[in-house]
């Protein structure tokens, strides 16, 4: 009598992880068409599209780093 039940179990179990499958399978379709229309970098899971920045912007960014670790360092000697 065990046996019995335990093959019921196992049969829906096996039943249910093919239906589980099939959904996960429709799911993952449905995130790609989605994707896929919203396009670029989305379609490859990716986040906003790489910022281009002129040279003189970096190299006002570069003054400033400069000039920020310049303050620091002195603010360090004098601390000693």
């Amino acid at each position: 009598m065990a046996q019995g039940k335990l093959a019921a179990d196992l049969t829906t179990l096996e039943m249910a992880l093919i239906g589980y499958q099939a959904e996960r399978e429709k799911i993952g379709d449905k995130i790609a068409q989605i994707r896929a229309q919203l396009g670029g970098n989305a379609a490859k899971g990716g986040g906003r599209a790489k910022r281009v920045v002129s040279a003189a912007a970096r190299a006002r960014i570069s003054a400033a780093q400069k000039k920020r670790w310049a303050e620091h360092r002195k603010r360090k000697a004098v601390k000693k």
